[in-house]
C-alpha cells in the first residue's frame, strides 16, 4: 500500500458548492466568502473574521494593522514555516528569532524575554502543528513590555487552551486553509479579531485599499464610485475557494476527531519504541495534530535519512516537517544560535496522518517503523 504524508478529504459536497458558485457567475469575493467568515468567527469565538488569499497574506495584514514597520523588531520562533518571518520582512520590520521548548515545539517564554530590546514592537507566537503556545506567559510578557501579539495559528484551527480557541488571545489571529491543513479552501487564510476597527481596515487593505467592495457596488441600486485612499493589496479570497471551505467546514469536527484518534493510536504504540520520542501535550491543551511529528532518539541505530529512506522503500512518505528559519540562506546572516530549534530540525520526522487514513494503513506504518529501527 502507498501511504502519503497527508491528503485532503473531498466528497461530492465540495463539488456541489463550487458548481453552485460557477452557475451564479459571481466567482470573485462575494457571498460565499462572507458566509465562510461568519462560520470561522463563530467557531473560534471571535467577533470578526476577514478572509484572505493565504495565511501569509493574513499575517502581513495583521502586522501592518498593528503598525509594524522599519526599525521595529518582531520576536518570532525560528522553528516555523518560512512565511512567519517573511511576513515580518514584508512590513520592513526585522524578525528576531527566539528558541522553542524541546517538548512542545513552541516559543520558549524565557527566550522571548532575552530577545527583547528597545526596538521590539511585538511577539508573533506560532501554535506549531496544532499545539498551542504558552499564551498565558506570552501575554504577560507582552503586557509587561507593552508589545502587541499576533498569533500565527496557521496549523491550529480547533486548537484550544482551557476551552479558549487560539487566535483569540492576542490582538489578531491568523489561520491557514492550505491543503496540508485539517480543512482546506485549496489556498486561503483567515484573519480574526475582536476589534471592529482592525477588521474594517483589514477588509479595505485586502482589496487594493478600495473604499467600497465590488459586491456592494454591484448590489447597489444607486451609482457608487470607489476611492483609493490607502495603499492596499490584492489579498482577497474568491467565492470558489470559499465554497470549498464551506463544504469542508461541515466536516471539521469529524475530521479533527478522526485525526485525534489516529494521533492517540500513534502515541500508544510508538511510545513503546525506545528510539521514538512521541509528542507531549500539556494538561488543559487541545492538540489538533495538523501534523504528527516524532523525534528520533540520539541512540537510534540508524540516521534519520536512513530511517526515512527505509520507510519510503515501503511506499510510506514522511517529511522533515518544520525547518529552522534562522539557518536558511535568507536569514543565516543574523548568526543566531538556538539550541532546541537546531536539535529539533535534525531529529524530527512527520508521519502520515489524514482524515481518511484507515487503521490498517496506520498499523502498516507503525509496523514498518519498528522494523526499520529493529524493534
Amino acid at each position: 500500500m502507498k501511504i502519503p504524508v497527508t491528503k485532503p478529504y473531498f466528497t461530492k459536497d465540495e463539488e456541489k458548492e463550487v458548481l453552485e458558485v460557477l452557475r451564479t457567475g459571481w466567482v470573485v469575493q462575494g457571498p460565499k466568502v462572507e458566509a465562510l467568515e461568519k462560520e470561522v468567527a463563530k467557531y473560534v469565538g471571535a467577533k470578526y473574521a476577514v478572509a484572505t488569499s493565504s495565511c501569509t497574506t493574513a499575517l502581513h495584514l495583521a502586522l501592518l494593522l498593528m503598525g509594524a514597520g522599519p526599525n521595529d523588531e518582531i520576536i518570532v520562533p525560528s522553528f516555523t514555516f518560512i512565511a512567519t518571518p517573511n511576513s515580518v520582512v514584508y512590513t520592513g520590520a526585522t524578525p528576531v528569532f527566539a528558541d522553542v521548548q524541546k517538548d512542545t515545539y513552541n516559543l520558549d517564554p524565557k527566550d522571548i524575554e532575552r530577545k527583547i530590546t528597545k526596538n521590539t514592537r511585538g511577539i508573533m507566537p506560532v501554535h506549531q502543528v496544532g499545539l498551542a503556545a504558552d499564551m498565558k506567559k506570552i501575554l504577560a510578557i507582552a503586557k509587561k513590555h507593552k508589545l502587541f501579539v499576533v498569533e500565527d495559528a496557521a496549523c491550529a484551527l480547533g486548537t484550544k487552551i482551557q476551552g479558549k480557541h487560539v487566535g483569540t488571545f492576542g490582538e489578531i489571529g491568523c489561520f491557514s486553509f492550505h491543503p496540508r491543513k485539517s480543512i482546506t479552501t485549496a489556498e486561503g487564510g483567515m484573519l480574526v479579531t475582536n476589534n471592529k476597527i482592525l477588521a474594517e481596515k483589514a477588509r479595505i487593505l485586502r482589496a487594493h485599499g478600495m473604499s467600497v467592495s465590488d459586491r456592494k457596488r454591484h448590489e447597489s441600486k444607486t451609482f457608487i464610485d470607489e476611492s483609493y485612499d490607502v495603499l492596499g493589496y490584492n489579498y482577497r479570497m474568491s467565492d470558489v475557494h470559499a465554497a470549498i471551505g464551506i463544504a469542508q467546514f461541515r466536516k471539521l469536527n469529524a475530521i479533527l476527531n478522526k485525526r485525534k484518534r489516529l494521533a492517540d493510536r500513534y502515541t500508544k504504540y510508538l511510545s513503546r519504541n525506545p528510539y521514538i520520542i512521541t509528542p507531549q501535550v500539556p494538561v488543559g491543551y487541545a492538540h489538533t495534530f495538523q501534523s504528527y511529528i516524532v523525534r528520533l532518539a540520539d541512540n537510534a541505530p540508524i540516521s534519520r535519512t536512513e530511517f526515512m529512506e527505509k520507510l519510503l522503500k515501503k511506499d510510506i512518505s514522511t517529511r522533515i516537517g518544520v525547518k529552522a528559519s534562522h539557518l536558511t540562506p535568507l536569514y543565516k546572516k543574523q548568526k543566531t544560535t538556538l539550541k532546541n530549534t537546531e536539535l529539533l530540525e535534525k531529529t524530527i520526522i512527520t508521519l502520515p496522518l489524514y482524515a481518511t487514513m484507515m487503521i490498517a494503513e496506520q498499523d502498516y506504518v507503525i509496523a514498518s517503523i519498528n522494523q526499520a529501527l529493529g524493534v
